[in-house]
């Protein structure tokens, strides 16, 4: 069985943070929350590593093309090691223009937060498909629920 981690708050605040920005199409919010060498591992299995890298490949995609808006629920925050912990978050996406989640894009987010000089800051965040392409009913109780968070329109 594994405890919550004392710092639980700082480090959900930290993945709101990159959820926000995110959603606020800002590279540079995004990448505010990473470690200097932080890396980033997107949907479909691009890799970018460091803080100036995340930045500018970001201010790219959300330059160049509409992106969908993030909803997430974080499931879980435990410890490592000190200075170490693992978050886990399910996510969905709201399609540009649209305003319900689209199932087929829900993801499974892993964030490892590491604290440097009293702050905590994104180590990797990685972005995993959650299909459930076995189970169907996973996927509509977590749109369901997913649902159930968006501010009414």
């Amino acid at each position: 069985m594994t405890s919550a981690h004392p710092n639980d708050a700082q480090i959900r605040a930290l993945y709101a943070q990159f959820l926000d920005g995110w959603n606020r199409r800002s590279g540079a919010a995004v990448a505010a929350g990473f470690a200097d060498d932080g890396d980033i591992v997107g949907y479909d299995g691009s890799h970018h590593h460091g803080r100036l890298s995340i930045a500018a490949h970001l201010r790219q995609v959300f330059g160049s093309q509409p992106t969908q808006t993030y909803v997430g629920v974080v499931r879980t925050v435990r410890p490592l090691a000190a200075d170490v912990a693992v978050l886990m978050a399910h996510a969905g996406m709201i399609p540009p223009g649209g305003n319900d989640l689209d199932p087929r894009l829900h993801t499974v987010h892993t964030m490892v937060a590491v604290q440097e000089g009293g702050r905590w800051r994104i180590a990797l965040l990685q972005s995993t498909p959650a299909a459930w392409l076995q189970h169907p009913e996973a996927r509509e109780a977590l749109t369901q629920e997913l649902r159930g968070l968006l501010t009414p329109q």
